[in-house]
């Protein structure tokens, strides 16, 4: 396996882009020798290489080998240029496929698209390497999917949760028989009924977490809670604002690095918040990711620092006490406020309520703020309301 020093001194030399973000940082490949050393690096984001793609097409200067060398090239909503060199297995699905018992000889159908955006042709590649053999479905045609399915004793389903869902239903309406006995969904949430749902109709269901530029970042596997991050990925979960590292447990964005030369995805925020499992570190397993948290977008900058409704879920889950919440951002004479609107239980005892959050806001996440005590607050209303104007 490629190492952090090889790969960075390899994108270094050959990817021009990258050699600018690294002196930009004032950072020289000698300096990236380890995963810990990465932190160095400030984090690049789906926004900067949209942008770099666009001032100098199609990698941003980001591709370390010459365009002769890919297998395939991708083109993503946003729009986002994506390489696939010349690798088994490119997005690293396989080893997720195998902890969801696919097995050679496998007969499965591949539900996601083909056109233009990798998911389909990735997954594939993950089924063949592990010799699987592929109906090429892609999406939509449900009752063609079925017939084929039938036809060639699938076992195995690849795509999205909600349309395995729906394939079963449209097979019993049709009352064609299938074999499938298992499924490696991503790309949506999977609720806990719906696992269950799809289980009690014979089909056992793993779920996967990965993203276009990325691949592979996280998979289930049997005995374990949480998704377990691929051998050959390196995934730091980060302050949202400073971009440093949290420990383990912590909420914060997933920043991936990818140990592969080709392409220069190296300390890359996806955007998605989760916490690493702090016994995954000790229990054999390899490190696990907690699961998809959200997305950092959902943040508001409030004087500068983001504020986001998990770490306010997070600090409000230690006050049993409060029945209801709402933080509200309002802006006056060019400074931010910040408010925490709180509902009491009748047992509360509302001055000293109100001292305590305000000391646990300042510890947790690291806003002073004040906090007003109100009957209600509307059913269903956001953890946070920005009444803010930028007139």
């Amino acid at each position: 396996m490629d190492t952090v020093h090889s790969v960075i001194s390899f994108l270094y030399e050959n990817a021009p882009a990258f050699t600018r973000r690294m002196e930009a940082a004032s950072l020289l490949p000698d300096d990236l020798r380890n995963s810990d050393d990465l932190a160095k690096l400030p984090i690049f984001r789906k926004d900067d290489l949209i942008e770099l793609q666009k001032q100098d097409p199609p990698f941003g200067g980001l591709l370390a080998v010459p365009i002769s060398q890919l297998r395939r090239v991708f083109q993503s909503p946003g729009p986002i240029n994506e390489p696939e060199p010349h690798a088994q297995d490119a997005g690293n699905w396989a080893p997720g496929l195998k902890a969801a018992g696919f097995r050679a000889g496998d007969v499965a159908l591949n539900a996601f698209g083909y056109h233009l955006t990798p998911a389909g042709a990735s997954l594939e590649d993950g089924l063949t390497s592990i010799g699987c053999v592929v109906i090429p479905g892609g999406i939509g045609n449900q009752e063609q999917q079925i017939q084929a399915m039938a036809a060639f004793g699938a076992v195995g389903y690849v795509g999205l949760p909600s349309y395995l869902k729906a394939l079963l239903d449209k097979a019993e309406e049709l009352a064609i028989p299938l074999a499938l006995n298992k499924a490696f969904v991503l790309a949506e949430p999977l609720p806990p009924s719906l696992r269950q749902e799809l289980r009690e109709r014979g089909v056992a269901v793993y779920q996967a977490y990965g993203t276009a530029e990325c691949g592979n970042l996280g998979y289930d596997v049997d005995g374990y809670g949480g998704w377990r991050i691929p051998d050959n990925v390196i995934i730091q979960i980060c302050d949202i604002n400073s971009g440093q590292p949290l420990p383990y447990g912590e909420t914060g964005e997933v920043v991936v690095t990818l140990l592969r030369p080709q392409y220069a995805i190296v300390r890359f925020g996806v955007g998605d918040l989760s916490a690493i499992i702090p016994e995954s570190a000790a229990d054999g397993g390899g490190l696990r990711l907690k699961g998809w948290l959200g997305r950092v977008g959902a943040a508001t900058k409030v004087r500068g620092m983001f504020l986001h409704p998990t770490q306010l879920a997070n600090m409000l889950a230690r006050f049993p006490e409060v029945a209801a919440y709402q933080a509200v951002v309002t802006r006056e004479e060019h400074k931010d406020f910040l408010t925490l609107q709180v509902v009491a239980k009748a047992a509360a005892d509302s001055a000293d309520l109100a001292d305590r959050l305000k000391t646990a806001a300042r510890d947790a996440i690291k806003f002073r703020l004040e906090v007003e005590l109100v009957d209600s607050l509307p059913a269903g209303c956001p953890p946070i309301r920005d009444e803010r104007s930028w007139e």
